[in-house]
C-alpha cells in the first residue's frame, strides 16, 4: 500500500521515475513518495534508498492500476508509456493532479480529449517535450531579454550510450513509427517536412557534426507560441557526444540558436549550448520534479484544472536556478553576441 497522501510514480523504478523521485527527496524531505512499476522488487529497491518511500506494483490493464482501493494520493505521474490512460483516468476519478512524459507530439490527442471531456477535473500537465520541458525552459532563459524573437533551432545531441533504459527506448522507436517527417513553423505556419528537408547535421560543442533530422516533437509549438516566434525548429541526433570522444563518460549536448532583435530594436543573436555532463537522465528527472512541485502547490499558487504545459507552469529563472544545481551549465556556443 502507498503512504498516506503520497506521489505515486507509475515506472518509479526506471530511470526518468527514480531519478524525478530521488530529486523530489532532496528537496522535500519528508514527501511521501509511491515507487510504482511491475517489478516488486526492484520498486522496493529504490523506495528503500530513498527513505519515506514504499513500493506497489501496479498493473496498467486495469481502472484501478491494481492498487488498494484505501490507498490515498497527492498526484500521478506517469513516467512511462501508458497505452491505455488508465493512470490519467484513476487521477481524474480522484480529481488528482497528474503528469505524463511519454506521450509526445504524436500521441497526445488521446490525453488533450480526455482532458477536455472532464474540464472540471484534473490538473494535467503534458510534459512529454525533450527532458519533460527543460529545453523548452532553458532556451527561454537563455532569450530573455529579446525584445522580439525570430528565429529558434534547437539542436539536441544524444549519446548513443545514453538513450535510457528500456521505457525509454521504446518510445523512441514509437514516435519514429508514427511519422518519419519532423514538425517545423516556417514563416509563421506550421508544416510537415519530409525527406530531404528534414535531414540535417547537428554542431556539436567540439565543432563535430552529428547527423541527425528535424523532429516532431512538442517543444516546437511550446516555444513558437510562447514567443511568437514565426520560425521554429528542433533537430535531434544520436550518436558519440564530445565528452565521450575525448574519452569520458556520456554527455548532453542541446544548441540554442536565437535570432531576433534586443531592447531599441537592434538586431541580435545568441547561440549557446546547454550541456549536463551525466547526459539527459539529470534533465528529465529535473523537469518531473519540477512539474511535480507546481502541481502540488508546493512552489507558487494552485494549478487549475485543465491541461497545461512545463513553460505555462513553470518559471524559468527558477528552473535555470535549479539546473545549475545538477551540473548543467548553458556556455557560449562561437558567434554568440
Amino acid at each position: 500500500m502507498g503512504r498516506p497522501n503520497s506521489v505515486l510514480i507509475l515506472g518509479g523504478s526506471g530511470q526518468a521515475g527514480a531519478g524525478a523521485a530521488a530529486v523530489l527527496r532532496r528537496w522535500h524531505p519528508e514527501l511521501p513518495l509511491t515507487i510504482a512499476g511491475r517489478d516488486l522488487d526492484r520498486a522496493q529497491r529504490v523506495a528503500d534508498e530513498l527513505g519515506e518511500a514504499t513500493a506497489a506494483t501496479v498493473d496498467l490493464r486495469r481502472g484501478d492500476l491494481g492498487l488498494p482501493t484505501d490507498g490515498k494520493y497527492l498526484a500521478v505521474v506517469a513516467a512511462l508509456w501508458d497505452d491505455r490512460l488508465r493512470g490519467l483516468r484513476y487521477a481524474q476519478e480522484r480529481g488528482l493532479p497528474y503528469l505524463s512524459i511519454s506521450s509526445g507530439l504524436v500521441d497526445i490527442a488521446p490525453e488533450i480529449v480526455a482532458s477536455a471531456q472532464r474540464p472540471g477535473g484534473s490538473p494535467v500537465l503534458v510534459a512529454s517535450h525533450f527532458c519533460a520541458g527543460i529545453v523548452v525552459l532553458a532556451t527561454l532563459y537563455a532569450a530573455r531579454e529579446f525584445e522580439r524573437i525570430d528565429t529558434i533551432r534547437i539542436g539536441a545531441v544524444l549519446d548513443e550510450s545514453d538513450a535510457g533504459g528500456p521505457a525509454g527506448l521504446a518510445d523512441l522507436e514509437r514516435w519514429a513509427t508514427a511519422t518519419s517527417a519532423g514538425l517545423i513553423r516556417r514563416d509563421g505556419v506550421f508544416t510537415w517536412v519530409a525527406e530531404p528537408d528534414a535531414r540535417t547535421a547537428v554542431p556539436s560543442t567540439d565543432g563535430i557534426l552529428v547527423p541527425g533530422r528535424s523532429i516532431a516533437i512538442l517543444d516546437v509549438p511550446s516555444l513558437a507560441l510562447a514567443t511568437g516566434a514565426p520560425n521554429v525548429r528542433f533537430d535531434f541526433a544520436v550518436g558519440e557526444s564530445a565528452r565521450r570522444r575525448r574519452g569520458g563518460p556520456a554527455s548532453l549536448e542541446v544548441r540554442i540558436d536565437v535570432e531576433g532583435t534586443g531592447p531599441g530594436g537592434q538586431p541580435r543573436s545568441l547561440h549557446r549550448y546547454l550541456v549536463h555532463p551525466q547526459g539527459q537522465r539529470p534533465l528529465t528527472a529535473l523537469g518531473i520534479a519540477l512539474g511535480v512541485e507546481r502541481l502540488l502547490g508546493l512552489r507558487g499558487e494552485a494549478v487549475p484544472p485543465g491541461i497545461h504545459t512545463p513553460e505555462a507552469l513553470l518559471d524559468v529563472s527558477y528552473t535555470a536556478e535549479r539546473l545549475t544545481e545538477t551540473g548543467a551549465k548553458l556556455i557560449d556556443a562561437p558567434g554568440n553576441q
